[in-house]
């Protein structure tokens, strides 16, 4: 049976022989040229008012065909269901769709911007990772806003619209080309993954009804990202600094809740999975970890940075992991420890901090500035998990 890929921006899956052509519209070298139209599949599917060339179909394995209409070469290459542009080279490289989910106030969106921020930068160079805009939306919204609005304007961002907003339920991705340079024996080589994240908003997970408008972002994804606000428990919320800007509490779900309908959909989705488990991978990420590190041992690992290296520590992972567990306890979190249990076979807690301070009251970034911690930790996880990104042996 053929290998089914999985749209980086519909997350519709299809073979690669379905994958169709769209024609460039530049003089061929036998002087014709295709008109632009409008594509009312884009339109349709994702909302989007575009003019480009026809689509034709041809043998989508390869990365080239010939347009009957004006007899051009083509090499852009789009998904049979959205007709979205796919990237460089998909269906040849490894393709993992990350899926960022939370209750509402958890700052999902803040951790995301700072996460592909920092791989792009620092973190980028200790790991010999690039991440680029697999397209030009992607460049434009990720540069406008959410990068130049953080960074540059210290603005809080705003939270992400819920997918009942979006045109026809559609939720709209950020695609990302992720790149690895490898030591071999024979010489450095280079290993690409096709990284789609879309954050979906906290009302998305309010209601059973809800939470089905993103069942196939969710059964599609090879992981997840699943961010809580420690603050939303009643223990930790009693240990925060002074002076920290606690989350709503009126119309915001419990993390309990949230962790419930993500687990019910992935069982539903695995029919019982390993062991009767949800095999999907999942990073249980609390954040804002800053307002509860004065509470914590010296000795504890949450208050220290990761181990220098181009490899992700396992070690290091496990003893958050560990200490994370723990904490729960005193969190009056016990509950969720179970349900991650009892429900999935593959995950791993992390304690991150975004900004590394709480923000102003007004929305604003501190004036120390963004000062991440540890806020890569659970993407190199997963992409550790995928082979995507070297790491060390587990200890003995």
């Amino acid at each position: 049976m053929a290998k089914r890929l999985t749209c980086p921006y519909c997350y519709e899956t299809f073979t690669a022989r379905k994958i169709l052509f769209r024609c460039t519209t530049r003089p061929s070298p036998t002087r014709k040229r295709c008109e632009a139209i409008r594509d009312e599949v884009l339109l349709e599917r994702l909302g989007q008012r575009r003019d480009g060339g026809p689509v034709f179909a041809a043998d989508g394995r390869r990365l080239s065909a010939t347009c009957a209409g004006c007899d051009g070469v083509t090499n852009y290459r789009i998904c049979p269901v959205c007709h979205s542009t796919l990237p460089v080279q998909f269906g040849m490289v490894d393709n993992r769709l990350i899926a960022m989910v939370g209750a509402r106030e958890s700052g999902k969106t803040v951790f995301m911007t700072v996460l592909l921020h920092e791989l792009m930068n620092r973190v980028g160079e200790r790991f010999r990772v690039s991440l680029m805009g697999a397209d030009d939306a992607t460049m434009v919204r990720f540069g406008k806003e959410y990068q130049d609005k953080l960074y540059d304007q210290g603005q809080m961002l705003i939270g992400t619209r819920s997918a009942g907003a979006q045109v026809n339920n559609q939720v709209d991705p950020l695609v990302f080309r992720f790149g690895v340079t490898r030591r071999r024996w024979f010489g450095d080589t280079a290993q690409h993954t096709v990284l789609s994240f879309f954050d979906t908003a906290g009302e998305d997970f309010n209601s059973r009804e809800s939470v089905e408008l993103n069942t196939r972002y969710l059964a599609n994804a090879d992981g997840i990202i699943l961010i809580l606000d420690p603050l939303q428990l009643p223990g930790a919320a009693e240990l925060a600094a002074p002076g920290t800007l606690m989350p709503r509490t009126d119309d915001v779900d419990t993390p309990a809740n949230v962790l419930a309908r993500v687990s019910n959909l992935l069982l539903a989705r695995d029919g019982g999975g390993r062991r009767g488990k949800a095999t999907t991978p999942i990073a249980v990420v609390f954040a804002k970890m800053d307002a509860l590190l004065h509470h914590l041992d010296p000795g504890s690992p949450l208050r220290a940075h990761p181990p220098r290296g181009d490899r992700f520590d396992i070690a290091d992972s496990l003893d958050v992991h560990h200490e994370v567990r723990g904490l729960l306890r005193q969190w009056d979190g016990v509950t969720l420890d179970q349900m991650l249990e009892n429900n999935h076979a593959r995950y791993r807690y992390f304690g991150v901090s975004a900004l590394g301070r709480t923000p102003t009251s007004d929305g604003r970034v501190a004036a120390t500035g963004i000062q991440p911690y540890r806020v890569t930790d659970p993407l190199l996880w997963l992409l550790s998990e995928f082979r995507a990104v070297p790491r060390t042996r587990r200890r003995g």
